[in-house]
């Protein structure tokens, strides 16, 4: 039996499955995400912990390229994030499904 959670998870998700596949909806979640690692590599960077990775870094390296670095992981982390997310709610709505259409075929041989 369907507990009242796992039925309210399935109504919504069969509403609003494609709308949580699309575009938008992948990336602008996971942002935050990737912004705290961005953020984070440049805290590290900056701080000077590690003194000849920075005058390397600064010698042969452009800002720009620190920069595009950055964009890259937010845009990639909040994609992944939240393409995980969604497939993670596919496969328990999936499984809640194939559960609810197991009981309901068990109910009804027994009522045969």
């Amino acid at each position: 039996m369907l507990s009242d959670k796992e039925k309210a998870f399935i109504e919504y998700w069969e509403e609003n499955r494609l709308k949580e596949k699309s575009i938008y909806k992948l990336v602008s979640p996971g942002f935050s995400i990737g912004l705290c690692i961005g953020i984070a590599i440049l805290l590290a960077f900056n701080s000077g912990w590690y003194e000849r990775a920075n005058m390397a870094a600064q010698a042969e390296s452009s800002p720009w390229i620190l920069v595009i670095g950055i964009i890259a992981i937010v845009v990639f982390t909040g994609f992944f994030y939240k393409k995980f997310r969604w497939e993670m709610n596919e496969q328990a709505y999936r499984e809640l499904k194939a559960k609810n259409e197991a009981e309901q075929k068990k109910a009804k041989d027994n009522t045969e």
